[in-house]
């Protein structure tokens, strides 16, 4: 049982409510009439600069914040299509996005642990959200620029998920998440475990597993239909091994689950929760 960051946000947006009197405030371009303006006034919310420097900490406020959140878009806001048509939403045309905090938890997508880390560098100056809908094959990455100390969603791009950076994985995860035979077939000969000891759950157990064993030791929650990633920095190519993290937002629970590419199959290596 691991804290996740943003359970630890969780806890300190009590604190971030009685702190927004100085700190990064955005400033917009002036509106056209005299309504906008009072309208862009009230939406208007300073946010403490410790809430700019790590992205997770900006997130969580923008999606919980309605006011902050239509503060920190840039309207008119760009949105290309899959076949990279553009259009664009206007701030009055906006509706609150609530992103993953109404779902109780979210999901990340690394390459490898050492890539956890750069959810942690306050030198970041781009993040990417994806909302990813397996059953449609369909990603939206929103696209965020942290400018003057800021944190600014900027861009929408929709793509299929075949165009995904992590395509592959994506299209072995739609099944794997919904088919538990599927689930079955796609382990290793060994998988490696650590898990919630049944007799104390305050104590885990390791070891290895079985295929057979797979509906005594499998993970609680693989969630599926509609999942997130962050990419933290710019994307990379497609790797060979995946880490997917299954984070509880209100509670303390993190399922790592590790996947590797061999013979052109995904295999699940190893899990802990």
């Amino acid at each position: 049982m691991k804290r996740t960051n943003f359970q630890v946000l969780t806890m300190s947006a009590c604190l971030l409510a009685f702190g927004l009197l100085s700190g990064c405030r955005k400033s917009q371009p002036e509106p056209s009439d005299v309504a906008n303006a009072a309208e862009l006034a009230d939406d208007t919310v300073a946010v403490p600069m410790a809430a700019d420097r790590l992205f997770d900490d900006f997130f969580f406020n923008f999606s919980t914040n309605e006011r902050l959140q239509r503060q920190r878009i840039h309207f008119p806001l760009p949105v290309f299509d899959a076949e990279g048509t553009r259009m664009q939403i206007e701030r009055s045309e906006w509706n609150v996005d609530p992103f993953f905090m109404e779902d109780g938890l979210y999901t990340l997508i690394f390459d490898n642990p050492a890539q956890m880390e750069a959810a942690r560098d306050t030198s970041l100056t781009k993040a990417v959200v994806e909302r990813i809908n397996l059953d449609a094959g369909f990603v939206s990455q929103y696209d965020f620029e942290r400018e003057d100390g800021c944190w600014m969603l900027t861009t929408i791009h929709h793509q299929l998920m075949k165009d995904n950076h992590n395509s592959s994985f994506l299209d072995f995860y739609q099944r794997f998440s919904t088919d538990s035979l599927f689930q079955v077939q796609s382990l290793n000969h060994r998988v490696t475990f650590t898990t919630v000891d049944p007799d104390d759950e305050l104590e885990t157990i390791s070891g290895t597993m079985e295929p057979g064993q797979w509906d005594t030791f499998r993970p609680s929650v693989v969630p599926s239909n509609t999942i997130y990633n962050i990419v933290y920095g710019e994307p990379l190519p497609e790797g060979r091994n995946k880490l997917f993290v299954i984070h509880g937002i209100a509670d303390e629970e993190e399922t790592q689950l590790t996947f590797s590419l061999r013979q052109n199959k995904w295999k699940l290596m190893s899990f802990s929760n």
